[in-house]
């Protein structure tokens, strides 16, 4: 099944179609110069239904892309929450990936802006583990990619933005012909700046290290990783981290929407710790799944529990 040929609803500009009449003009503006935000959002199934994860923290994060691109959102966070729960409900789905995404429409051409109108459209489908279910125990095998990761100021990394993923794809591409299953991008300065779409930690001495964020985006699992290391009692220190560093590493893995928490076993066919999910990723692993599916009482105030109903 293709993605255009599904039953079910799309939200867009304030309206719900039938998902295969979700339709845009190919003078689109963003599909020409790739001007656009979006996001990656994931609701769980929990013994109350279907809960979104951080959700408002997610469509924060669409509006500080669209900030930063100077695209102004046509409809207010409120609207977009409520849209986001109803596209669980109405595609019929107990656990879903959702995904926003503001653009340009095709109300003109060339680099000008000034008369273009954003629209805002929000799915949602069924997706399991990004990176393979296998991999969530057994950890995938990683690439140190060609293709660096855009530095800080001239490509705007700390938005999402569409454009910036075509870097991602060329890296992951590249990966994926040398047969591993995922890149390293490293950053302008040669320090390892996170996956294809990823951010990274390693592990060593149960000290949790991870790149500043200086060319990586600022991921909202990987701020999760970070307080439920410290619940667990773990340190986790940002620094400049290199390839080498990870090699010597005992454990490693990544963070993402998609990606979950995804052990490392192999960087450039050189085995990270045992090479296999560590002990460490395994505890952050199980506590991150408990609190995503409302079973840690302690972190209920991260999900979206019951407002999908």
């Amino acid at each position: 099944m293709t993605m255009e040929d599904r039953d079910g609803f799309i939200w867009m500009d304030g309206e719900w179609l039938d998902w295969r009449e979700a339709k845009v003009h190919v003078l689109t503006h963003t599909l020409h110069y790739g001007m656009g935000a979006f996001e990656g959002v994931r609701a769980y199934e929990t013994d109350k239904g279907p809960a979104i994860f951080k959700l408002e923290e997610h469509t924060e994060r669409l509006f500080n892309s669209t900030r930063i691109l100077g695209m102004e959102i046509p409809y207010d966070a409120k609207t977009l929450n409520q849209a986001q729960r109803e596209v669980v409900t109405k595609n019929n789905l107990n656990s879903a990936y959702i995904r926003p995404m503001c653009f340009y429409g095709s109300e003109g051409m060339g680099l000008r802006a000034d008369n273009l109108k954003v629209h805002t459209m929000i799915a949602a489908w069924e997706w399991g583990a990004y990176l393979g279910e296998d991999n969530m125990k057994n950890g995938i095998r990683i690439r140190t990619s060609s293709y660096v990761r855009h530095p800080a100021h001239p490509s705007l990394s700390g938005a999402k933005t569409n454009g910036n993923y075509v870097n991602s794809m060329m890296a992951l591409k590249e990966a994926l012909d040398h047969g591993f299953d995922e890149a390293l991008m490293l950053d302008i300065d040669g320090y390892v700046s996170e996956g294809s779409g990823e951010n990274i930690f390693v592990i060593k001495d149960d000290v949790i290290y991870t790149p500043h964020l200086t060319s990586a985006l600022p991921g909202i699992t990987r701020d999760t990783i970070f307080t439920l290391a410290k619940s667990l009692g773990y340190n986790i220190i940002e620094k400049k981290l290199s390839c080498d560093e990870i090699y010597a590493s005992e454990e490693a893995f990544f963070t993402g929407t998609a990606a979950e928490v995804t052990p490392i076993r192999d960087l450039d066919g050189n085995q990270i710790g045992q090479g296999a999910r560590g002990p460490v990723t395994e505890k952050l692993q199980s506590l991150y799944f408990d609190c995503v599916h409302g079973r840690n009482s302690d972190f209920n105030h991260w999900i979206d529990s019951g407002r999908c109903l």
